[in-house]
């Protein structure tokens, strides 16, 4: 996978209203939503114009798109799916930005893609979380933020799958 350092670039390079964790977790959010979302569907909201990106950064974005969207179909990739976030050696106030983004990404991706109100209890609970997330503030620098980022992180690899596998369910019952 493109590292989080090499698609923050990309952004920042665009001047984009967006960082790369907010970038991804839109792409995350309308994934597991509508699994046949393309990369037009991502860049849209994101306002990137294909056209005008240079060709290796074209590149890298249509990466990060289409190994998203292959792990969230994968069916034995179901942990290897992870967040796009800096790595655990950034400061630790880096890491907690970049996660609320990438929460704020994910909502506006399956809010964007599924416009509907009405959540089964489960999905309404883990949006809830998620929503809570994007209020998450660091209170020291220490261990103890650090582990509880850390769950926090893997709370929301297992959240994003709880929510992929019953857009997935709802759509196959739907067509049969």
């Amino acid at each position: 996978m493109i590292s989080y350092q090499e698609l923050d670039e990309i952004f920042e390079k665009l001047d984009a209203d967006y960082t790369a964790a907010e970038a991804h977790g839109l792409a995350v959010g309308m994934l597991c939503v509508e699994i046949r979302a393309d990369i037009d569907n991502w860049l849209q909201p994101l306002m990137i114009d294909k056209t005008t990106l240079d060709e290796d950064d074209w590149t890298v974005l249509n990466e990060v798109y289409a190994e998203t969207q292959q792990l969230l179909t994968g069916d034995d990739n179901d942990y290897n799916f992870d967040l796009l976030l800096p790595e655990e050696d950034e400061p630790l106030f880096e890491q907690v930005e970049a996660l609320r983004d990438w929460c704020q990404g994910f909502l506006l991706g399956i809010g964007y893609s599924q416009s509907s109100g009405r959540w089964p209890s489960e999905v309404s609970e883990v949006i809830a979380d998620v929503i809570e997330f994007t209020k998450i503030e660091i209170q020291s620098m220490d261990e103890e933020e650090a582990n509880a980022l850390m769950e926090v992180h893997e709370y929301l690899r297992v959240a994003v799958l709880t929510i992929r596998d019953f857009f997935v369910d709802t759509e196959t019952t739907q067509q049969h």
